[in-house]
């Protein structure tokens, strides 16, 4: 069987250290708007009306994540134009944010940070599919320079600010890991992501529906042998949507052919971890 086209990440669930903090830096800053508050979690998302794209639950005693561990690389929310980028961007350049990176990656252009627990985040937009490059059936990627001042000529009313676009997604997520070899065996041999490019050195990537990528994982700084912590603030879960009920069955069998622990949830819905531990929320 073949993964809908349809499939998608729809939502990430973090745990931090301070509360108040993380807050500040998604609502305040990045301009999600608070779905949902409890005493020490919080459910944020671009347009009230969608369904969560971030949560954040608070915990004693937690330690910084180690970056050998596997784990979160990054959180890509794409954005749906590039004037609506460079508005993201100046809101943070005019609050002194610290950026780590400028790109062009062929498919999309994007800005890169993290938030206060050091989760990386990239803000980008896609060029137009028309304009990727397929080799081998693969699709073509690359690192290069972004010139930022194109990128802000393009908003002519940079003083307008309220809040992240409504349209943002959660376009994909990168993830440290520690064996290329079994991530892909989970994530396109089981769940059934095609490889969109295996072309980086260290690095594979998986999407459904022909898009540059949903998934990606990469092995540049996660050593080999080591474990995820479930005491280390960063990624606690994410949800991949796959609105086929036949095809979540397909998936299932093909998780009890692999010796990897499901837990189920409900009809059309349940928790599985990859090979390096990280948990997926598999739903319909």
């Amino acid at each position: 069987m073949r993964i809908p086209d349809n499939s998608f990440i729809q939502s990430i669930d973090l745990r931090v250290r301070n509360i108040n903090e993380s807050i500040n830096f998604y609502s305040y800053l990045l301009g999600f708007k608070i779905e949902e508050k409890k005493r020490n979690q919080v459910f944020l998302s671009a347009d009230e009306e969608r369904t969560y794209l971030i949560s954040l639950t608070e915990a004693e005693n937690l330690k910084p994540r180690n970056p050998k561990d596997p784990g979160l690389f990054h959180t890509a929310f794409r954005l749906p134009s590039r004037k609506e980028l460079a508005r993201v961007f100046l809101r943070l350049f005019n609050n002194k944010i610290k950026f780590q990176g400028f790109s062009d990656h062929l498919v999309s252009e994007a800005v890169y940070l993290s938030d206060p627990d050091g989760n990386g985040i990239e803000l980008y937009t896609d060029k137009p599919r028309s304009e990727w490059e397929i080799n081998a059936g693969q699709v073509v990627m690359d690192t290069l320079p972004l010139d930022l001042g194109k990128l802000t000529s393009e908003l002519d009313d940079p003083g307008l600010w309220n809040g992240i676009h409504p349209e943002t997604i959660l376009g994909h997520i990168h993830l440290n890991v520690t064996d290329l070899y079994n991530s892909e065996k989970f994530y396109s041999h089981i769940l059934g992501f095609n490889v969109s490019n295996s072309q980086i050195p260290g690095a594979k990537f998986y999407s459904a529906g022909g898009y540059h990528h949903h998934i990606g994982t990469n092995v540049w700084n996660s050593e080999k042998g080591r474990k995820y912590d479930e005491k280390s603030a960063g990624l606690m879960e994410f949800t991949v949507k796959i609105p086929d009920q036949k095809y979540i069955e397909y998936i299932k069998e093909n998780l009890r052919k692999s010796d990897l622990c499901v837990k189920p949830e409900s009809s059309g819905e349940f928790h599985v971890k990859d090979f390096d531990g990280i948990t997926v929320k598999i739903i319909s």
